[in-house]
């Protein structure tokens, strides 16, 4: 004779002697998925994916070209504030770590003058490069955007200040 009893949402069928035989779900119409259906459900989640997925990493790049813009931006206002305390801009040799640390020579420092305490990289973790006295103003800071050498188009084209005025410009 065999005993069948429910367990945990599961029908345990059970011999004569008491020990579970076989376990099968409560719905035995319901099996699982055959091949074909999972083939389907992958072809699909994979054109999904295809055209879904460039236009995510396409908006990914554009966010860090954004975010460069507004450290570049960041970086100016405090090269502002050192102007007016220093009476100069950093050298290109003091660099951008004139902003975080006291420079030699600078008796009215009264920084940091940029929040955290160190100068951050660009978001291709590539160091901005400053120069002083600049090509295009008193200074000029510059990220070699994604592909982080001079020059490029598109999302590895340089970013820099004078790029920004003049783009606020036209």
């Amino acid at each position: 004779m065999i005993a069948i009893k429910n367990i945990g949402g599961f029908f345990v069928r059970r011999a004569k002697h008491g020990h579970p035989r076989e376990m099968c779900p409560r719905k035995l119409s319901q099996q699982g998925f055959t091949l074909v259906e999972m083939l389907v459900v992958i072809t699909i989640i994979g054109l999904i994916m295809g055209l879904i997925g460039p236009r995510v990493l396409n908006y990914l790049s554009e966010s860090k070209v954004k975010a460069a813009k507004i450290q570049l931006q960041s970086f100016g206002g405090a090269l502002d504030l050192f102007y007016l305390d220093a009476g100069r801009f950093p050298s290109t040799s003091e660099g951008l770590a004139a902003l975080v640390r006291p420079t030699p020579g600078v008796a009215a420092w009264n920084g940091p003058y940029l929040k955290g305490g160190n100068v951050p990289n660009d978001p291709w973790n590539n160091g901005y490069v400053y120069r002083s006295p600049g090509e295009h103003g008193p200074y000029d800071i510059v990220s070699y955007g994604a592909d982080g050498q001079e020059g490029g188009s598109g999302v590895a084209a340089d970013i820099s200040l004078d790029n920004l005025t003049s783009a606020k410009n036209e």
